[in-house]
Parts: structure tokens; C-alpha cells; sequence
């Protein structure tokens, strides 16, 4: 269910929406020669992603969307810190942000590009839709609503391509500079920002479409089903799923366990609009994470969401309801191919006291 891919953060794929374009507009560049944390990182609960058209969905198409960006809505206002706050963890995978994100209408597959227009105000121009709070954008005065215009002084393509060529025109230019001059267009009125660049986890945040209560990490993406976000009562409880599968991938445990392609493909599909979701149910040859690698996961994770500002106490109980509610022998879920729920229990404990620990002292929170 989605509309942008986020396995380069900036190629196009008209599907129905995932983090967008620009806030993460280099991850899958080369490591730029000079460093470039220079913005602020956001805590917890601030990030801003900008308020929808308040206008009644008048059809089925905008109904749907409607559902689909206030779950995305959500997702992506509690993975920003977790990607903001925790480069120095995925250093491998560090890359640097502008801090907003921006759509068209073509952001969205063809049957939602009209709900796109008349429900959420959005046109062939990309359009910035969110800010994150203490990011470079915000900092520069990057506002919601604002239309983008120019990036170095050079022209924006507009029409169904514009997310791509805006992505390729900036993926060099975060490599060699420090800070990017955008032109804007708000209100009718021109507006010149200097956008400082600030570094984050360049992991693609994606949204699938099934009631499905799992998550899954294929490297360079995480995926979180529409179930999970529901099952997840608060954002804490979002970030310790969020920030799991980030942990995956930092620890290159995908690629450990030789699952690379069927978690990819699990990914691929879930995003679509209509998935295929039958293969769920089956073994799809997903293979149970060992212990040490789970173990692994956790502890750094759990580290992930301090930093980020959330919550870490009520991590245990969060992940022994869904073991509980989805136990081992549910084929393909959550608990199955994650099943060593007791010692992570045990391990999960012990991480939250050296946290809690190193916060009381002003420690380095660093595993």
C-alpha cells in the first residue's frame, strides 16, 4: 500500500504510500566525505507530520485513502526519532535528511490520484506534507503546505515523475554539501530556505497492507502491517516494533540468516494495494530467527527507543501480550518466527535495568 519505495527512500512506485521522498533524500547514496549532523535531533512525540484536509470523504476511493495516510500518518510521526536519534547505532546505514516530506497526487496509485487531489489538496506539484520537529526543514522554516519550486536554484519537474527527478537531482547533492537552497512557493509567494542537512538511519518505513499483526525487516526496509499498528495500543508500544526490526537490519541478521530475497519479496507485496495474502498463512520460507541473533535485536532496540525518548518499561509486557495472542504455532506470525520468548523476556528485563541505570547517571546510552 504504498506509493513511493523505499529501497533507494527516492525511486517512485505508484502503489499507495510510504515515508516519502525527501525526508530521508540520500540513504541510499555513498558515504559523504564530510559529516554533516548539524540539525538538532527531535524527541519523542515531536514530529510534526501536517493536518489533512478536514473536507468528508464523498466516495469509497477517499474513504480508503483516507484510512490508509492516517495509519501512515502515525507510523512515520513515531519512526522519525527512532531514525533521527540512532545514527551512531546503524552507522552503516547512516545517511543524512532534509527533514520534510513532500507528495503529488501521482504519489498514490491511479485508482487514489483523484481521492489525492479533492481529500488531501494535493496536485501534479510536489507539496511539502510534513516537518519533522528540530530537522534542518524545521529549523529553516520549511512549513506544510508549502510547494516546491526550485532545489540549488534549479527548476522542480512537476507530473508523475516529480518525486524521482527531485530525488536524483538532491542524492548527489547531499553527498558533497552541508546544507541545500530550495526555492518554495507558499501562499503564491516565493520563498528562499537554506535547509540545513541533518544525519539519520536511512532504513525505508513502510505500511502493509493486512490485518496481519507482524513486521518485517529485509535489510534496508521495515515493514510494519496495518494489524501491528493497531495492535499497538500507544506509540511506545509502535516504537518498540519499529525499532526491532531497525535493529535487524543494523545487525545485518537478514542477511545472517540468508533471507534477504524472501523478506524483500514479502515487502514487495505487502505494499501493494491489494497484496497477495494468501501466502501468509503458508511457511513462504521465512525462517525462525535463532536465539542469539533475536537477543541481539532486542538489546540494541531497546537502546533504539530510549535515545529516541520513548518509553522502555512497558517493552516486556507489550511483547509477551503478542506472544501471548499470536503463539508459536500460528504459522508465519509474529511469535513464530520470533520464538524465543522467554529468554527474550529475561534479556529484555535485564536491558531495561542497564538503561534505566545508565539515565539515572547521565550515562552514554550506548550498548
Amino acid at each position: 500500500m504504498k506509493a513511493i519505495n523505499s529501497r533507494r527512500w527516492f525511486y517512485v512506485k505508484r502503489y499507495a504510500a510510504t515515508l516519502p521522498v525527501l525526508l530521508l533524500a540520500a540513504c541510499a547514496t555513498q558515504e559523504p566525505e564530510m559529516p554533516a549532523p548539524i540539525a538538532k535531533a527531535p524527541s519523542a512525540g515531536k514530529a510534526y507530520i501536517a493536518p489533512r484536509p478536514v473536507k468528508a470523504p464523498t466516495n469509497p476511493q477517499e474513504s480508503e485513502l483516507r484510512a490508509i495516510v492516517t495509519q501512515q500518518d502515525r507510523l512515520y510521526n513515531v519512526a522519525a526519532p527512532l531514525l533521527v536519534s540512532n545514527a551512531d547505532l546503524c552507522r552503516n546505514n547512516a545517511r543524512n535528511l532534509l527533514g520534510f516530506t513532500a507528495k503529488t497526487k501521482f504519489s498514490y496509485s491511479t485508482e487514489f490520484i483523484e481521492a489525492a487531489q479533492t481529500s488531501l489538496g494535493l496536485s501534479d506539484q510536489l507539496q511539502v506534507t510534513g516537518v519533522l520537529a528540530g530537522s534542518g526543514a524545521a529549523q529553516a522554516g520549511v512549513k506544510p503546505g508549502d510547494l516546491l519550486s526550485t532545489i540549488q536554484g534549479k527548476p522542480v519537474t512537476t507530473g508523475p515523475n516529480a518525486e524521482r527527478l527531485a530525488a536524483l537531482m538532491l542524492g548527489p547533492l547531499v553527498n558533497r554539501n552541508v546544507a541545500i537552497d530550495l526555492g518554495l512557493v507558499r501562499k503564491g509567494n516565493n520563498v528562499d530556505l537554506k535547509v540545513l542537512l541533518t544525519r539519520a538511519c536511512a532504513f525505508g518505513i513502510e505500511l502493509g497492507n493486512t490485518e496481519n499483526v507482524n513486521s518485517f525487516a529485509d535489510g534496508r526496509r521495515v515493514l510494519v502491517t496495518s494489524g501491528m499498528v493497531k495492535f499497538a495500543k500507544t506509540d511506545d508500544e509502535l516504537a518498540y516494533v519499529i525499532a526491532r526490526e531497525m535493529a535487524h537490519n543494523s545487525l545485518m541478521h537478514v542477511v545472517r540468516q540468508r533471507m534477504t530475497a524472501t523478506m524483500s519479496g514479502i515487502i514487495d507485496n505487502l505494499i501493494r494495494v491489494r497484496p497477495d495474502t494468501s501466502s501468509l498463512s503458508g511457511g513462504e520460507g521465512v525462517k525462525p530467527y535463532t536465539q542469539q541473533l533475536d537477543l541481539a535485536a532486542d538489546k540494541l532496540a531497546l537502546y533504539m527507543v530510549a535515545r529516541a525518548g520513548y518509553k522502555i518499561d512497558t517493552a516486556a509486557a507489550f511483547w509477551q501480550r503478542l506472544a501471548t495472542q499470536y503463539p508459536v504455532n500460528v504459522t508465519n506470525g509474529h511469535t513464530a518466527i520470533h520464538p524465543s520468548t522467554s529468554a527474550r523476556m529475561d534479556l529484555i528485563q535485564k536491558t531495561i535495568a542497564e538503561i534505566n541505570a545508565k539515565q539515572a547517571i547521565g550515562g552514554n546510552l550506548m550498548p
